[in-house]
């Protein structure tokens, strides 16, 4: 007797599949499986909208191709690499948008449940180092558990929100998920997690439009926040203290970390501290002085920053690297101001979604706007939807699917009853 899943049911374990192979912290299987999952989605026709949102990054992804006939010079593992990273926003976009439409009628639900999953297994993790390998400090517990999840936060976002997304979970089942998400989200120990839940919280609350309310409660945050980080300054936590102090010691620097301009490589602390920085002072450095043309279309795929030193990145010594930390500098390398450009444009076509009356639509209007502006900070820091364990591409898709879906439906609907 064989068993026929439902296509809805199909369609959601391919999205648990998409999401959950970035936790395996592989980018090779990552990468196929992203591959795979967009072909056997693969739809015959796109909106106007989707396809303007995807041409940004296929522009930026041509910019580089184009740049890369110039130069002979590149080692193929490098171009290859590139092209891998470059087109990995393009397939989560697709397979978010492509997975949507069949998942619509439980399409927050599945995020949710994908996301108390995930949650699970992570507070798994960290009870299997506190319990059997006493790992009780931050960095050791960042080590074992992960540095950062934003899917997690919007997961979070969403149950705290319950209302406005009409999930339709009873108040117990609630309860019980925004705590196991909340906890998980919180024991990443993550800042860009934090700045990202204080964004899209700001976002759903609509304080990001311009009135007097949202000017108050903004304003309130800026001085709570300053009030907060002169009193951390004021305890001066030290580098690997024990508990939480290595994680205030990680706020403390957080303001210089990615925009200092002078760094003494020779003093370790003042390099390690600050290394993001090191990374796109000798980018800017490198692509400026070859002139115009590469300021403008920058070197391609395949092109590398000389950092001038070796220096150990994840698990080797490294001097030349293609990629960097920060999302604008990696564009700026590979396809120039003009890659940039497009990439501002991508994140201000989020700003601009059309308005409408139907609940969970103009509700993802604010979740795409606070999306968008997080996006701001975390190219800055975290490369932004080109980073290996990025799914906020996918869930970019998704939203937009389903507020197209929706669309669509409310349109019909009228019709009938006119």
């Amino acid at each position: 007797m064989s068993v026929v899943l439902p296509k809805s049911t199909l369609y959601q374990i391919l999205f648990a599949l998409a999401i959950g192979v970035l936790y395996v912290q592989s980018y090779e299987l990552t990468f196929s499986v992203w591959v795979l999952i967009t072909l056997v989605t693969l739809k015959t026709k796109y909106s106007k909208d989707i396809f303007q949102y995807l041409l940004c990054f296929i522009a930026i992804f041509s910019i580089a191709t184009v740049v890369l006939f110039f130069h002979n010079d590149y080692k193929a593992y490098f171009v290859i690499r590139d092209i891998t990273y470059v087109i990995k926003p393009i397939l989560g976009i697709l397979i978010g948008y492509q997975l949507c439409e069949y998942n619509f009628k439980k399409a927050f639900q599945t995020i949710i449940f994908v996301g108390v999953l995930i949650s699970i297994y992570h507070l798994c993790v960290l009870g299997t180092a506190v319990v059997f390998y006493h790992v009780t400090k931050v960095n050791g517990l960042r080590e074992w558990g992960g540095y950062f999840s934003d899917y997690e936060v919007y997961v979070l976002i969403l149950l705290l929100f319950h209302k406005k997304f009409e999930l339709g979970f009873s108040k117990n089942k609630l309860l019980i998920f925004t705590v196991i998400v909340g906890f998980s989200s919180f024991m990443y120990l993550s800042r860009t997690n934090f700045i990202q839940f204080v964004i899209l919280f700001l976002a759903m609350k609509g304080y990001f439009k311009i009135n007097k309310t949202s000017i108050t409660v903004v304003s309130s945050i800026i001085a709570f926040t300053l009030i907060g980080y002169s009193t951390i300054l004021y305890i001066n936590p030290k580098r690997n203290g024990p508990g939480l102090e290595a994680l205030l010691y990680k706020i403390k620097i957080a303001p210089t970390e990615p925009f200092k301009t002078k760094i003494d490589a020779d003093d370790w602390k003042d390099f390690n501290d600050n290394y993001r920085s090191y990374e796109n002072i000798h980018t800017v450095k490198q692509v400026t002085r070859k002139g115009t043309p590469t300021m403008l279309f920058g070197e391609g795929f395949g092109s590398r920053i000389d950092l001038k030193r070796e220096v150990w990145l994840g698990d080797m010594f490294l001097r030349y690297i293609s990629i960097l930390h920060n999302g604008f500098m990696t564009v700026f390398l590979k396809s120039g101001l003009l890659g940039i450009a497009i990439y501002l444009y991508s994140i201000y076509l989020l700003f601009v979604r059309k308005k409408s009356k139907i609940l969970q639509v103009s509700n993802l209007n604010l979740l795409l706007l606070g999306t968008g502006i997080f996006l701001i900070f975390s190219n800055w820091v975290f490369l932004g939807v080109y980073n290996l364990l990025d799914n906020k591409s996918i869930l970019i898709g998704f939203f937009i699917c389903y507020q197209e879906v929706a669309n669509k439906k409310n349109k019909s609907e009228n019709l009938v009853h006119e």
